[in-house]
């Protein structure tokens, strides 16, 4: 089996929704991933605060600099992510699919590479 990354966009311009949404959203998302579970598909998943909290470390001329902000200056940033193990991107584009109407963003799905670390 493949492992994917299902990736979740979130559009950090937007307004944020009032909070009897977000709680629909989590419920709708946490039935999502215990679907994954039952079905030996979950492997992991995590939710992101926003971009401003992030940290960047820089290589450069064999040191690293720090800075504060997301590394890419766009509205749209990761906003959290699930880890699930597939037969095939189709099966992986299933449940990228339920995540989407779940979550109510976009979703980009990714294969690991095949190499194993460790």
């Amino acid at each position: 089996m493949k492992k994917y990354l299902l990736a979740v966009q979130f559009d950090e311009s937007a307004p944020s929704p009032p909070e009897e949404e977000i709680q629909e959203q989590q419920a709708r998302t946490a039935k999502v991933t215990a679907e994954m579970q039952s079905a030996g598909s979950w492997v992991f998943v995590g939710g992101l605060l926003p971009s401003h909290s992030t940290t960047v470390v820089r290589p450069g001329n064999g040191t690293t600099t720090m800075t504060d902000g997301p590394f890419a200056e766009t509205k749209e940033q990761l906003g959290g992510f699930w880890v699930v193990r597939c037969d095939d991107l189709d099966q992986a584009l299933a449940w990228a699919e339920k995540c989407a109407l779940a979550c109510g963003a976009p979703i980009e799905v990714r294969p690991f590479e095949d190499a194993q670390w460790g």
